[in-house]
């Protein structure tokens, strides 16, 4: 396994740029970085998301629960291929119905990764695909890696489980440096914030990254 990387102490790039991708390396990251892409939406946005992919997505890696991710309402759709799948999402942000769209369409072209930059512009919205690696050409604007951390200690019982955390590393964004990020689940929000008390991984609060009150997205 490899190090985690020294936690950025730069600010957290908050505003989610018109297309993102994040890539989940191993199947246990695939739930963190589902939820790092919820929380790309951007605040106060009340639409829907789009989530697309093909069938076999799904049926690997399960469909997403609305109500468990704060009552987002969710457009589940399925397609019968990587092709499908592409078109949803492009037609999806480019319809202005959708606060977000998210397709796993893993081997998407530079030329595809445009149309959906172009689209997510044109319908005001935030698209993001979900990838398993980041090799090849995208129009994303950053490109993330996520990795499912271990979650804090319950502040009022050491015994029970904290909040959700994962690790958000930033390996390309348009006139950015890379860094890396832990963030965490917050509870009353239903949203990501930068974690503190950051034992051996970096800065240990979030002092000086820009974020308010400690929401990070």
């Amino acid at each position: 396994m490899n190090p985690s990387p020294l936690l950025s102490q730069d600010p957290f790039p908050q505003s989610a740029a018109p297309l993102e991708e994040a890539c989940a390396p191993l199947p246990r990251d695939v739930a963190a970085a589902l939820l790092f892409a919820f929380s790309r939406r951007r605040a106060g946005d009340t639409r829907p998301v789009l989530v697309t992919a093909p069938k076999a997505w799904f049926v690997e890696y399960g469909r997403p629960y609305g109500p468990g991710i704060a009552g987002v309402p969710l457009i589940l759709a399925p397609a019968a291929s990587l092709a499908e799948a592409l078109w949803v999402m492009e037609q999806g942000l480019r319809s202005g119905a959708v606060a977000l769209g998210l397709g796993a369409v893993e081997g998407a072209t530079l030329a595809q990764t445009r149309r959906l930059d172009f689209a997510a512009k044109q319908g005001e919205a935030v698209g993001l695909i979900l990838s398993r690696g980041l090799d090849g050409l995208s129009a994303a604007r950053r490109r993330w890696r996520i990795a499912t951390q271990p979650g804090a200690a319950d502040p009022e019982d050491d015994r029970a489980p904290g909040p959700a955390r994962l690790l958000a590393e930033l390996t390309r964004g348009r006139g950015e440096r890379p860094g890396a990020w832990m963030l965490e689940q917050d509870d009353e929000t239903h949203r990501l914030r930068l974690a503190d008390r950051l034992a051996d991984l970096g800065p240990p609060s979030i002092a000086g990254t820009g974020a308010p009150s400690g929401l990070a997205a």
